[in-house]
């Protein structure tokens, strides 16, 4: 299993869930941190969410996984060994109280287990990766689907925009953002991650 250090996550990376939300389109990607304590392994296990806090929403991502330390000209080829899938979840109507008073996200995103990522798998390469959709299933019907061929900003575009701001450092994951069709999550559901027809990981919500 994967040492995680540092969980970044791009916000508002597909046009449609920028809609969906009624959020501008960002012109450069907009970065936000989760911190390690969110992480949780979908192994088919329960996993604990807040209730009481408003609406919880699930979107889904492709999640990369950062091999070696960044340095200006390294291509994602280089710097990425791994990606997995993952979800974001968020305490949406929390996440807009603090929006509207100009305060961080941070309450809203990083919450213990609001990090989902399943089993990390090799990297194929970008292009291997825009031939493959993923998507996100719920109580046995899908409700997500995405392809990082739809991402605003790429996958070196992020790298390099993390790597120079930020930093990164083998054990590093990116959340790369997520497709249109977020939506809420209850206490019973069953969820599934799947890259293509097969399911890399899975768990069911309970409230905590």
């Amino acid at each position: 299993m994967n040492t995680i250090r540092n969980i970044y996550c791009v916000g508002r990376n597909y046009r449609l869930h920028a809609a969906e939300l009624g959020n501008d389109v960002p012109t450069s990607p907009m970065v936000f941190a989760k911190p390690t304590h969110a992480l949780a392994w979908a192994k088919g296990q329960e996993i604990a969410l807040p209730g009481g806090k408003g609406d919880v929403h699930y979107e889904a991502e492709l999640v990369v996984h950062v091999a070696k330390p960044y340095q200006a000209g390294l291509q994602v080829a280089e710097l990425v060994d791994q990606f997995a899938l993952g979800i974001d979840f968020t305490l949406r109507d929390l996440q807009k109280e603090l929006k509207e008073q100009g305060h961080p996200w941070l309450l809203a995103k990083g919450f213990p287990n609001s990090a989902l990522v399943t089993e990390f798998c090799e990297f194929p390469g970008e292009r291997v990766c825009r031939e493959k959709d993923f998507s996100l299933v719920k109580n046995r019907v899908e409700v997500q689907r995405g392809n990082i061929r739809d991402m605003i900003f790429d996958l070196q575009t992020i790298i390099d925009f993390c790597g120079h701001h930020l930093g990164l450092g083998a054990g590093d994951i990116i959340y790369t953002g997520t497709p249109a069709g977020v939506g809420k999550v209850r206490a019973g559901d069953r969820l599934q991650l799947l890259w293509g027809d097969e399911v890399l990981g899975e768990c069911s919500v309970r409230w905590s």
